[in-house]
């Protein structure tokens, strides 16, 4: 029987050991694979090879302000719910190079001239695919992009993840971003107890999966994985009801309840740091003692940082109470006036991060029912 030609939106059937020969047809068409692993006791994201690689039988214990690996021992190697760690970090580097000058007589300016890199990301979950899918839109506007951005993320591979058991932090159902990844990947992977169900999303995803041991998927298995998705998307750890976001936010701007979490906000910025979508930055400038060369680095930053909101003429949010608001009113309310989308994908990073135990979707519920009173 001759083998069937694979269309975009064709679901395939692998062994889990074909994994690994796929991860090398990615490789060999030019992309360096970066996953999951585990290291230091969380869920990094760093170069892989293969199967040997991935954190086999573990799963995560998430809350609000506590996170642990757990050993369980079982084959599946896409448990995991993610870390600190973000995708963005490949894509929007915490710290980046923008020019160099030197001084010789006359000034001579250096800008980097490496290209962007080519990077396959193995394991996005449907949540993170839609805060790629919001940097986007943040980096490649219509009336600005960045170049740094475009140039690494036009390069880029992705295969996304189905997320089957999402962990206690989770709310990605309420704001429709997951479990399951509809668009936007090379590759869709749904792990199975004994087999990875593929769909192919593009051609490069169609030409890496060629020359692999494969089966169509029966609809068996694929009924298998649509009521693994649906029960994932019925356990989810958080829930959060968005259906008078923006308006509750922003017609409530001087509740008290703002001054309330105040008090417990440490202003830490854990929250934007782990974010997948936060993307505030600064421009620090260095040089050297004998004043012949300066550089100037783009670097993370954040709203809760004090010295990002000073200007010439003040502090225009001087303290932790304005500080929280604008994080929140700018990720669930202005977000969507300026790139027409929630700024939140219901990852629950910023609530398994949080030292003082904040809990977005507790807070908002909690500024409803006060602004109701």
């Amino acid at each position: 029987m001759p083998e069937p030609r694979l269309e975009i939106g064709t679901t395939i059937a692998l062994q889990k050991t074909e994994l690994d020969k796929l991860l090398t047809n990615v490789r060999a068409a030019g992309f360096e694979t970066i996953g999951p692993r585990i290291q230091d006791e969380a869920l990094v994201y760093e170069p892989i090879d293969g199967l040997s690689d991935l954190p086999q039988g573990y799963t995560s214990e998430q809350s609000t302000g506590h996170y642990r690996l757990l050993y369980v021992g079982h084959a599946r190697c896409f448990d995991i719910t993610p870390g600190p760690h973000t995708w963005k970090q490949f894509l929007f580097p915490p710290c980046l190079e923008l020019f160099e000058l030197h001084r010789d007589g006359t000034w001579q300016l250096e800008t980097p001239s490496a290209p962007a890199p080519h990077y396959a990301f193995i394991g996005v979950r449907a949540c993170e695919l839609a805060a790629i899918g919001i940097q986007d839109r943040v980096f490649l506007r219509g009336d600005y992009v960045d170049p740094i951005y475009r140039g690494r993320r036009q390069s880029l591979f992705i295969l996304a993840v189905n997320c089957m058991y999402p962990g206690g932090t989770c709310f990605c159902a309420s704001m429709k971003t997951g479990p399951r990844a509809t668009s936007g990947f090379d590759l869709s992977l749904t792990e199975l107890d004994d087999l990875f169900l593929i769909e192919i999303g593009s051609e490069i995803g169609r030409g890496v999966v060629s020359g692999l041991s494969y089966q169509l998927a029966s609809a068996f298995v694929q009924q298998l994985a649509q009521k693994g998705l649906a029960r994932a998307a019925s356990q989810m750890g958080r829930t959060l009801d968005t259906s008078d976001l923006p308006d509750v936010l922003l017609e409530n701007l001087e509740h008290p309840h703002w001054a309330e979490v105040a008090q417990r906000c440490l202003s830490c910025a854990n929250c934007t740091q782990v974010c997948p979508t936060c993307f505030c930055w600064d421009a620090q400038d260095t040089g050297d003692l004998l004043n012949r060369t300066t550089q100037r680095v783009r670097v993370w930053d954040s709203c809760f940082n004090p010295g990002y909101s000073y200007q010439a003429g003040g502090n225009t949010r001087p303290n932790v109470r304005s500080r929280y608001r604008q994080w929140l009113t700018h990720k669930l309310g202005t977000w969507q006036q300026q790139f027409d989308t929630l700024g939140c994908v219901g990852c629950g990073r910023c609530i398994t991060w949080c030292p003082a135990g904040i809990d977005i979707t507790e807070e908002i519920p909690a500024l409803r029912e006060e602004a109701r009173k």
